[in-house]
C-alpha cells in the first residue's frame, strides 16, 4: 500500500482517479473507515447524497477547504452551493494557495 502524500480529512479537495466522474473534482465530508471516504459535488453528487469512495481512487489536493470544515464543525451540513464554490475557487487557485 502507497502512502498518501495528503491524508483524508473533512474539507479536503480530491480528484477522481476511477469511475464514471473520472478526473472531476469532489469535496470530502465525511470518513468512513481508513479505506473509504464520503464525496460530495455539489452538483451531481449533492450533499444528502454523497458517494463512498476507495481511497485509492482519489487524488488527494493539497487544498483543504476551512469554509467547509467549520460548517460541517458548526452544523454538520454543507450548502451545495458552497460545495460547487470551494470546489471552483480551488480550480481556479490551484497556483495561489489561497483557502
Amino acid at each position: 500500500m502507497s502512502a498518501l502524500e495528503y491524508m483524508p480529512e473533512i474539507g479536503r479537495i480530491v480528484r477522481i482517479l476511477r469511475g464514471k466522474d473520472e478526473g472531476s473534482y469532489a469535496v470530502i465530508i465525511g470518513i468512513v473507515d481508513e479505506r473509504f471516504v464520503l464525496i460530495v459535488d455539489g452538483d451531481k453528487r449533492r450533499f444528502d447524497q454523497p458517494k463512498k469512495k476507495n481511497v485509492l481512487h482519489l487524488q488527494m489536493q493539497p487544498v483543504v477547504s476551512h469554509e467547509v470544515t467549520d460548517s460541517m464543525r458548526e452544523t454538520e451540513r454543507v450548502t451545495n452551493a458552497k460545495l460547487r464554490y470551494v470546489i471552483q475557487k480551488a480550480m481556479q487557485g490551484k497556483e495561489n494557495d489561497c483557502g
